[in-house]
């Protein structure tokens, strides 16, 4: 069974995401077990306090990071895998016993000292999604390996 965490700057201002993240929840609890943290977006102005923003985000997730987790932070320029790659490296971490904790930023990202201290860096494409869809892809892209290691035909 996968040990998962997910931290997450903001939440979720429409139903539908909501909707779709509780089906992929309800989904994933035969797999694994996950705890999600939502952590408040810090208010900006402009993009201008783009580092000021990030260093009080990450300070909240460090916060929240377990002893002895494998961090992957969710970032564009992260290591794309398919689906079965990623499945392959989601279950190598999990055999050795790994919590996996996942981290997405909000919409200035996450600060590179955050990003460099991650065990690595996933990109869901090199397209920029907002974090809300972020959220539910990365959460399909878990059920998906979840299936895809348990021999489940929901991966093709």
């Amino acid at each position: 069974m996968l040990n998962l965490r997910l931290i997450v700057i903001g939440k979720y201002k429409e139903t539908y995401w909501k909707q779709a993240e509780a089906e992929y929840l309800k989904r994933l609890k035969p797999y694994a077990r996950l705890v999600i943290h939502e952590i408040a977006e810090e208010p900006f102005r402009n993009a201008a306090e783009r580092e000021r923003i990030q260093i009080k985000e990450a300070e909240k997730i460090q916060k929240l990071v377990p002893d002895g987790s494998f961090t992957i932070a969710l970032h564009e320029r992260g290591r794309g895998y398919t689906s079965r790659e990623l499945a392959d490296f989601l279950s190598s971490l999990s055999l050795r016993g790994e919590t996996l904790t996942f981290i997405i930023g909000g919409p200035l990202g996450l600060h590179e000292n955050l990003l460099k201290t991650a065990g690595c860096q996933l990109s869901l494409s090199p397209l920029t999604f907002p974090h809300q869809m972020a959220r539910v892809a990365l959460l399909e892209q878990l059920y998906r390996a979840a299936t895809i290691l348990n021999g489940k035909t929901y991966h093709y």
